[in-house]
């Protein structure tokens, strides 16, 4: 029978099992990777590079679930200069939030 355990860190939550550990970002660090990355959308970064640059250090292997995620939901792009934002909000969409009412 597997045993597992989960840690809750700053930054993501960690699942131990018998012999694998996992480790899963929370919401504030996804965002803090997020927004990084739309504030400095002009030119590709190396993933090196982001890990240096970000405000909290991050695992790797957290980094790279949350890149997969971007990536997978349209939001960067990943060549040999590196990852790059691309997501553009729906005009639509954004005139729909300007009049919506805040509760």
């Amino acid at each position: 029978m597997e045993t597992q355990t989960l840690q809750f860190t700053e930054t993501e939550l960690i699942q131990h099992e018998e012999h694998k550990t996992k480790r899963y970002p929370n919401l504030n660090t996804v965002l803090m990777v997020e927004d990084y990355l739309k504030e400095h959308r002009d030119e590709p970064i190396k993933i090196s590079e982001l890990k240096k640059q970000l405000p909290k250090q991050i695992m790797h292997q957290t980094l790279q679930l949350i890149l997969e995620y971007l990536w997978t939901s349209g939001k960067i792009i990943y060549g040999p200069k590196g990852i790059q934002w691309i997501y553009v909000e729906p005009e639509h969409l954004k005139k729909m939030m300007s009049d919506a009412l805040e509760v």
